[in-house]
């Protein structure tokens, strides 16, 4: 089990008993503080923030406040006479990581987090289902349908015959009470009425 918690702005991996340094907090030595921007925890499952995890708390506790190593800032310009020596020292605090508390309450928000991707996949599923019917169908306002239509069964792609094939869609959607005809249904009935249409030449 362990966490991404952000501390004093900086993002640490902390686990239960991991004693890390950061930058200087307030408080006293054998203070507790505790951390409420968890950014990920891993506790059996993964659970990611948006941009932090809700209810999960990261408890500590101030063991010392200290000093990191110096580190020698030197500044020199050639030919010039100017050289500059500086040190600094950061100021550290020690922590001891005390507990990772809240798992509850983000089980509970991991399984609403994960109830809305079987919903956005059952849309996704809905709308593929209503593509694959809107290709089954046919679309009399599209005259590269209409055209495809007549080019399969050996007829001219004229005005005259797209406009024969507007008026047999209305007539085969009275005769079968239907707003929406199929591409198979509507292509039988074309075959039953080839007269009326003018073949390829």
């Amino acid at each position: 089990m362990f966490a991404i918690v952000e501390i004093a702005g900086l993002q640490y991996k902390v686990e239960q008993d991991q004693k890390l340094f950061v930058h200087r907090l307030k408080g006293d030595k054998g203070a507790k503080v505790s951390f409420d921007k968890v950014l990920l925890t891993v506790n059996g499952t993964t659970t990611i923030g948006a941009p932090a995890v809700s209810g999960i708390t990261v408890d500590a506790e101030i063991l010392d406040h200290v000093k990191a190593d110096k580190v020698i800032i030197f500044k020199k310009k050639r030919r010039k006479g100017y050289e500059k020596k500086n040190g600094h020292r950061q100021s550290l605090t020690q922590i001891v990581i005390t507990g990772i508390t809240g798992f509850d309450g983000a089980k509970k928000t991991a399984k609403k987090e994960t109830a809305e991707p079987k919903a956005a996949k059952a849309a996704k599923t809905e709308t593929k289902a209503a593509a694959n019917r809107d290709a089954a169908t046919v679309n009399f306002g599209e005259d590269h349908e209409l055209n495809h239509l007549l080019e399969k069964n050996g007829l001219s792609q004229s005005i005259d015959n797209r406009k024969v094939l507007v008026e047999l869609g209305k007539e085969l959607k009275e005769k079968l009470g239907k707003r929406v005809l199929g591409s198979e249904e509507f292509d039988a009935f074309i075959k039953e009425n080839l007269e009326k249409l003018t073949p390829k030449k």
